[in-house]
């Protein structure tokens, strides 16, 4: 039997499985491979390719997933805030597919990390709209309605109470990088997650990406009025997301 496949395409690395998309998790072992450097589009290819050879058992008729931190629209890449700039304005789709000789699709990672909460995680069966976040190098956003992915919110790069890109404020790099307990950081996503609030009164908030291991720690502190948790599929999310994103585009 064969899957989807999923790849999420990462600043450090490039990490790829076959996905069981009944169960929303993986089919077999992941394999990550390093990101090259310089991460150009043609470099990050052939890295797929390599990825997807891991799995011979691969039939040429699955559908390939593939996130890219940036604003996707019809398989363009039209925004690069963390990764090389030759990506903007670049037909992703249509080079993954012609150098993997199959039909590949590209998402927004945060989206795709979106889909799979909602459909399998800590959002699943949530109506209404939620809004999941991944907080990491910078702050990715997913807004999904009942069920349905409203693409490219990229909510991260608000101007929040004087702070012109709030990730540059409130990421968890930031929360590295300048050393921040997590209950002052847990101030600082508080003012974020308010103005969200404010904005889309949505239903609920999921918190993703690689620290809300940790969410005990910090996630009890943000005080806001929506109920926020953290994401259940943690850094399998990506590959689940896009290889459920790849399938149901295909369908």
């Amino acid at each position: 039997m064969t899957h989807s496949f999923g790849i999420d395409f990462g600043g450090s690395g490039i990490k790829g499985a076959p996905v069981d998309l009944e169960r929303g998790d993986f089919a077999a072992d992941r394999v990550r491979i390093d990101t090259p450097q310089p991460a150009t589009p043609r470099a990050v290819a052939e890295v797929f390719k390599e990825l997807i050879d891991h799995y011979p058992q691969q039939d040429a008729d699955d559908a390939v997933g593939v996130t890219v931190p940036g604003v996707v629209r019809h398989g363009v890449v039209h925004s690069a805030a963390n990764i090389d700039k030759s990506w903007i304005d670049f037909d992703a789709d249509g080079l993954f597919t012609e150098v993997l000789d199959r039909e590949v699709h590209v998402v927004n990672d945060a989206d795709a990390a979106g889909l799979a909460e909602v459909r399998y995680g800590a959002a699943k069966g949530q109506d209404g709209l939620v809004i999941v976040t991944t907080l990491g190098t910078g702050i990715g956003s997913a807004l999904v309605m009942d069920g349905q992915l409203v693409p490219n919110s990229e909510l991260g790069h608000l101007d929040v109470e004087g702070h012109p890109d709030v990730e540059r404020w409130a990421a968890s790099s930031i929360r590295s990088k300048e050393d921040l307990s997590y209950p002052d950081w847990a101030e600082r996503l508080t003012v974020y997650y308010r103005t969200l609030e404010k904005l889309f009164s949505p239903e609920l908030f999921v918190i993703g990406g690689g620290v809300s291991k940790d969410g005990d720690k910090f996630i009890p502190l943000i005080d806001v009025r929506t109920p926020i948790v953290a994401a259940a599929l943690r850094n399998r999310a990506g590959i689940v997301g896009a290889a459920l994103w790849a399938e149901e585009t295909e369908a």
